[in-house]
């Protein structure tokens, strides 16, 4: 080739390669800015967040790594706070004894959204489908439903009865959760009954069940079938079959509740905490020093397991093997671990002054352990019982990780 011609076409290759160049380091991802300078991304499966109380934040923490990686302030009184998640595990739901509803993004670390909806709430719940969050209110009594994008209104259910005199009321509403179908349960505590709230559309379709005397709080088994409400003002709980709400509600553990009490209760039982393992259910007793453990085939009193204190959180690891129980006061700097096979107390843990709440991780290869009047959470190896870190927090009490965006119920 005449080099006369070859040189230009060298320079026009040339050129071509430079624009190529300088345009492959225009795409997300090949050069950027300096690592330094960009957000560390990571996906939200193994965060959570940790109630602050007294401070009316939430650390957000890294299971994997136990590390926080950082603090969201705030969101109001976090005396008796709850959280549930959106179904990416991006958005957490904070529920305030307030009243307040906040919304959290737990990868920026900032408040999206905060509504004020009522003067003192007790707890909510996340549709199945994760259209809508559902508050719990203790005043005014009800169920307010938002939308968890936007956090607009969209239903109120107050929670009106007529007293044995006659007259009208608004109940406290308790033991909130969400169940298949779209479904929110609940229950009255002045008015004696149990609800469900149908979400499946635009109708808000409410049915009521006569639940006993003053049930205080409720679970809703791993299956989703059957809602269970303790009750304060007799013996035994109320069980509703969701299967076939048709039957009504029936009583069962007749043994178990506040008239056989034989001590001051310092603490009512989470029956959220209920352990189910090996076709049994392991029950926080109100006012003994007992876990009972039930018959899962006919909710038969099986067995009493003697424990140091009296139980608030009785809770299963997700293998099933070992239960992990927590205390009311004076007790309340132990937690005890419990074979549920040999049903006996295998260790005694002392994590801390004011043990609130424990959360596994969602293999249930670590257990978090929260001790309000100590400032810490300690991670325990839920196989050998040994502690393998320490966070440090302000008042901690709730742990709630981002698995509970799969699980139904919490």
């Amino acid at each position: 080739m005449d080099p006369a011609f070859k040189r230009p076409a060298q320079l026009l290759l040339a050129l071509l390669l430079a624009i190529g160049l300088s345009g492959c380091q225009a795409f997300p991802g090949s050069a950027g800015p300096e690592p330094e300078s960009r957000p560390e991304l990571m996906g939200t499966g193994d965060l959570g967040l940790i109630i602050e109380r007294a401070t009316g934040s939430v650390l957000v923490i890294n299971t994997s790594r136990h590390e926080v990686l950082g603090r969201i302030a705030g969101l109001g009184d976090l005396s008796h706070a709850s959280v549930v998640y959106s179904r990416d595990a991006r958005y957490g739901y904070v529920f305030g004894r307030d009243g307040g509803l906040t919304k959290v993004d737990l990868l920026t670390r900032t408040i999206v959204d905060r509504v004020m909806q009522s003067g003192n709430s007790i707890g909510g719940a996340i549709s199945q489908d994760g259209r809508y969050v559902a508050v719990s209110n203790y005043q005014p009594g009800g169920v307010k439903v938002f939308d968890s994008q936007t956090l607009e209104l969209v239903a109120d259910v107050p929670a009106t009865y007529t007293s044995g005199h006659g007259e009208p009321g608004q109940s406290k509403t308790v033991g909130l959760v969400d169940a298949p179908g779209n479904l929110f349960v609940f229950s009255l505590f002045d008015a004696g009954e149990i609800w469900t709230l149908d979400m499946s559309d635009t109708s808000a379709e409410i049915t009521r069940f006569e639940a006993g005397k003053s049930p205080y709080d409720a679970l809703i088994t791993p299956d989703g079938r059957y809602y269970i409400a303790g009750l304060f003002g007799e013996d035994g709980l109320s069980m509703l079959d969701l299967w076939n709400p048709g039957q009504g509600v029936t009583e069962i553990l007749p043994d178990y509740g506040k008239g056989e009490q034989k001590l001051p209760v310092y603490k009512m039982p989470h029956l959220e905490g209920w352990a189910i393992a090996d076709g049994q259910a392991f029950v926080p007793a109100v006012g003994h020093h007992q876990v009972l453990v039930a018959n899962l085939s006919n909710w038969s009193l099986t067995d009493r397991i003697p424990v140091q204190g009296q139980p608030v959180f009785v809770m299963a690891s997700p293998d099933n093997r070992r239960i992990w129980v927590s205390f009311a006061h004076p007790d309340n700097n132990v937690v005890q671990v419990i074979d549920s096979q040999t049903r006996e107390i295998i260790r005694t843990l002392k994590p801390g002054d004011a043990v609130l709440h424990m959360e596994f991780t969602p293999r249930g290869e670590e257990v978090w352990v929260s001790a309000r009047d100590s400032n810490r959470v300690t991670v325990y190896n839920t196989r050998t019982l040994e502690p393998v870190a320490t966070l440090s927090a302000e008042k901690p009490s709730g742990i709630f990780f981002t698995s509970r965006a799969h699980e139904l119920g919490l």
